[in-house]
């Protein structure tokens, strides 16, 4: 079937692409690139991959593109689910033969639900849904794939059994020929990270048992499933022939630093040292130094890490397997080495309080990463921290199809005896201002901006775009 990849319209700046971990409107405007629907792509001969909020596609030429298809297949979130499902009505209403299926990790949590929200939506994929996909487009009965949930002819919910995790991760084709077939590259852009990039998966799943992260909870599994080095490093010099303007390499597994997985890590990053590039990744705060020595001596420039809290207890609580002084030690090698750290937080985790905030914030301020995220603890459904909220009271089941309001910005959703949901939302404000709004942070910012014009233009667009969203939180 003539197949179309939808990250369909949504709320004005919602960034979809990212719904492996942070799926809602940020302080600055951003857009990661829509790998979960390149990767099927790749497999169904034909396709095409619309990301409609990169592309600041409209809803009604969103439709007119994917009535050209017989087969629309769209990834969607818990917060955007209910403006993915009107789309898929809209779709049916001009299309009626159409086939409409969804992909994600609402879907992949709860299939019945899904289906019965609306009759427009003929299937949803639950697990790795990279083979299923191909498997629909190439008009295989339904009963005979695994891994899909659909609608009986007398309306009941079937669910197929599940399909199995993908073992041979060099089995699945290289994204970035489908990011240069359908994407506008100018259009994906991260505060942090040099422009254009492109980011890539190197493997899949995460050891680690974070109680709040979503995709390994739902769809990617805890079990760290790598591609090769070579494989890898293969992609990369693709990359780097047929996409000369990408000025960085981004590796968005959700643990590329793993401590099982290190010799591999220092395999690639010789590999891309040899051919030149300059590439970050996400990285967990306790990488040895010589691991840390060698990737920043080969083209790291910047670990994406996740600090979440400055208290321990709350560490413990959350199962992230860190402490802050393990944390204090990592940063101060990145540091002494000069790789740049963008730092995520998290307020309103399992033990917070309001000196537990006042303490993360004080201890983001002495590591002092170059840049921050600060997020409100998003209790997604299917996560460990859905199941606690709900069990303590802290969440109301089923609230939180309200994870971001109407503009997509996220909300506090969780709440204490001792720590209300206003406190938890405003500490994010001021987190920012204690953080930013030093002298010494200051300094640091406009020293960068007088490194070159594009940089200088860069921020202050993005300081523009960070004091409205602080006002607009504050208010």
């Amino acid at each position: 079937m003539k197949t179309l990849f939808l990250q369909a319209p949504s709320f004005d700046g919602f960034d979809g692409g990212a719904g492996s971990r942070y799926q809602a409107k940020r302080e600055i405007k951003s857009f990661w690139y829509p790998t979960w629907l390149a990767q099927p792509a790749a497999m169904v001969p034909d396709s095409r991959v619309l990301d409609a909020p990169a592309d600041e596609v409209s809803v009604e030429e969103s439709l007119r593109i994917a009535e050209g298809y017989d087969l629309v297949i769209i990834h969607t979130s818990t917060p955007s689910f209910p403006t993915d499902a009107k789309f898929a009505e809209l779709l049916k209403e001009r299309k009626p033969n159409v086939m409409v299926g969804l992909v994600g990790a609402k879907v992949a949590v709860d299939p019945s639900g899904s289906l019965t929200a609306s009759s427009a939506i003929d299937f949803v994929a639950r697990e790795e849904f990279d083979y299923t996909c191909k498997e629909v487009a190439e008009g295989r009965p339904f009963e005979s794939i695994t891994g899909i949930s659909y609608r009986l002819a007398d309306g009941t919910v079937q669910h197929n059994p599940p399909r199995a995790m993908i073992e041979n991760m060099d089995d699945l084709p290289f994204v970035a020929p489908i990011y240069k077939r359908d994407l506008k590259i100018s259009n994906y852009f991260i505060g942090y990270l040099n422009y254009p990039y492109v980011s890539i998966y190197t493997g899949r799943g995460c050891r680690s048992k974070c109680t709040f992260c979503l995709w390994p909870q739902t769809v990617g599994g805890h079990r760290y499933r790598t591609r090769s080095a070579a494989n890898v490093l293969a992609e990369a010099k693709w990359i780097k022939e047929n996409m000369p303007e990408v000025k960085e390499l981004m590796f968005d597994d959700d643990t590329f630093t793993d401590s099982s997985n290190m010799e591999r890590v220092h395999e690639i990053a010789r590999g891309l040292g040899a051919m030149g590039w300059t590439w970050s990744c996400n990285a967990k705060a306790n990488v040895p130094y010589e691991s840390l020595k060698i990737m920043k001596e080969n083209g790291l420039r910047l670990l994406l890490v996740g600090y979440e809290s400055g208290d321990d207890q709350i560490l413990h609580n959350i199962k992230k397997g860190l402490r802050t002084d393990i944390a204090r030690r990592f940063t101060e090698d990145c540091r002494k080495l000069g790789i740049t750290i963008h730092g995520t937080f998290i307020l309103g985790l399992p033990g917070e309080t309001k000196e537990t905030i006042d303490k993360t914030i004080a201890f983001a301020k002495e590591i002092n990463p170059h840049t921050i995220q600060v997020s409100l603890a998003a209790p997604y459904p299917g996560t460990s921290l859905y199941k606690q909220a709900v069990e303590n009271g802290w969440l109301k089941e089923n609230e939180a199809v309200n994870l971001v309001n109407d503009k997509g910005v996220q909300l506090a959703l969780i709440e204490y005896p001792h720590l209300s949901k206003q406190d938890i939302f405003h500490g994010v404000e001021k987190f920012y201002r204690a953080f930013y709004f030093r002298p010494s942070k200051i300094w640091e910012i406009v020293k960068e901006m007088l490194t070159s014009w594009d940089m200088m233009k860069r921020r202050l667009r993005e300081g523009v775009e960070f004091f409205r969203f602080l006002r607009a939180h504050e208010a």
